[in-house]
């Protein structure tokens, strides 16, 4: 029985230098998984390592390596080299390698492209990133409306070698505006003589070019779509984008998300393995510093409440404990709002709905955590401070969930990005109520 080959596999095979053994890997492995055990090692080994491969499958692994390597590794191909990889690739990969390599080579390179190509990765490199032109390829199969099945079979045969997907033919008038889409399928099934026309679902749903990229990730899920055809300001077709371009937006806007909600954005371009300690350090910085300012107010609290303190030393032991819990719920709360709205589960008009839910949920929370805390409080300092820290529990619970609902809806409508909601943000706003909370409620209820 063949052994399957793995990322760590191929490593191992490198390591101990077995020339004849990473042969056979390399011809028996998913192009993914060699990309995936070459990407660790240096760029020279891995260029080393790549002419030992076939061309397509050679082209195959280089579209799956890390995107810095792409550019290291093509940054130090001979020119001739260089315009052969960049015809092989796909039109949507080749103009973001072209975008990246230093000006000098990436001019020398589109000079010796053919001036159709040329073009192709022009208006590709113009669209903004984070768009669906920026994403999307040229690479797509369009028909005539007056083929036949037949017909159309063939032009597939012809001129479709190098198209991202075949599964969807767009049939596109003279202008290129399009009239419909036809299945491989239907194709195939269909008698040689019936009429694309009678065919296709005129019935299209398109994106614009310039359009967010994650629009269009949130059109393909709910549609179940292969792809999707993309306009341009006139309407005409330009383009598709495909589920596994749009996988990877979704991957890089979660990743941000992650990123954001744990206080560090901007590593989202940056594998963290290789990601460098200044780049680290500079990331997770700019938060901690504003939070460490931000707590100065809970310090003001507490000191603000020093007779209390004084009064009922024991409230000190229950602080931390309360207080947190008020920060642990509201990230919870928080961090199911970003991605409800990230995902376009709920909308601004939502907001007083789960409002008034949170409110019910929250209260059902604080009263199991205050009723465990209470015997807490009544063994440790007697049945006046269990009150206190049992109804400081359910107000610091409810007001933490309030506020880590209602702070991504905010930044929502002030068209900021809600995963900003971040949860050491909560956490700090969560901190200053609940200090505030404890020892109003201490000194109302023990009359200090």
């Amino acid at each position: 029985m063949k052994k399957t080959v793995t990322a760590e596999s191929i490593q191992r095979l490198i390591a101990k230098n077995r020339v004849g053994a990473l042969a056979v890997a390399f011809e028996r492995g998913h192009p993914s998984v060699i990309a995936e055990g070459l990407a660790p090692e240096p760029v020279e080994e891995v260029a080393r390592l790549l002419e030992k491969i076939d061309r397509e499958k050679r082209i195959d692994i280089f579209s799956y390596l890390p995107d810095e390597v792409q550019v290291d590794l093509a940054a130090r191909m001979p020119d001739r080299e260089l315009v052969g990889l960049l015809e092989d690739l796909s039109h949507d990969e080749r103009a973001d390698l072209v975008e990246e390599l230093p000006e000098d080579r990436r001019d020398a390179a589109l000079a010796q492209l053919k001036p159709e190509e040329r073009a192709d990765i022009e208006r590709l490199k113009g669209y903004p990133e984070g768009t669906v032109g920026a994403v999307m390829t040229s690479d797509f199969v369009s028909l005539p409306a007056d083929s036949t099945a037949r017909g159309a079979l063939a032009h597939l045969r012809r001129t479709a070698s190098g198209a991202e997907t075949i599964y969807y033919s767009y049939v596109l008038d003279g202008d290129r505006r399009i009239q419909g889409v036809v299945t491989l399928k239907d194709l195939v099934l269909a008698p040689g003589d019936q009429p694309v026309a009678e065919l296709m679902n005129p019935d299209v749903m398109t994106v614009r070019a310039r359009q967010s990229a994650e629009e269009a990730v949130n059109l393909l899920q709910q549609l179940d779509l292969i792809a999707l055809p993309v306009l341009d300001r006139n309407g005409l077709m330009v383009g598709i984008v495909t589920h596994d371009d749009l996988h990877d937006v979704a991957e890089e806007a979660s990743t941000e998300d992650f990123h954001r909600l744990g206080g560090a954005a901007g590593l989202i371009h940056t594998p963290l393995r290789s990601a460098s300690l200044p780049q680290l350090i500079a990331k997770r910085l700019p938060w901690l510093m504003v939070l460490v300012f931000m707590n100065i107010f809970s310090g003001a609290g507490i000191a603000y409440f020093e007779d209390t303190i004084a009064a009922a030393v024991s409230l000190v032991f229950f602080l931390p404990l309360l207080i947190d819990s008020g920060g642990n719920a509201g990230s919870q709360s928080a961090t199911l709002m970003v991605r409800a709205l990230a995902t376009g589960d709920v909308r601004m008009r939502d907001w007083f709905r789960l409002l008034r839910r949170e409110v019910g949920v929250a209260l059902v929370l604080g009263l199991c955590m205050g009723a465990g805390v209470a015997f807490i409080g009544a063994f440790r300092a007697g049945p006046d401070i269990a009150v206190v820290v049992s109804l400081t529990m359910v107000t610091t619970v409810l007001a933490g969930s309030l506020i880590g609902m209602s702070l991504p809806f905010l930044l929502t409508r002030l068209k900021l990005d809600p995963a900003t909601a971040s949860a050491p943000l909560i956490t700090s706003l969560a901190d200053i109520s609940g200090v505030m909370i404890y020892f109003s409620v201490a000194r109302w209820l023990l009359g200090v």
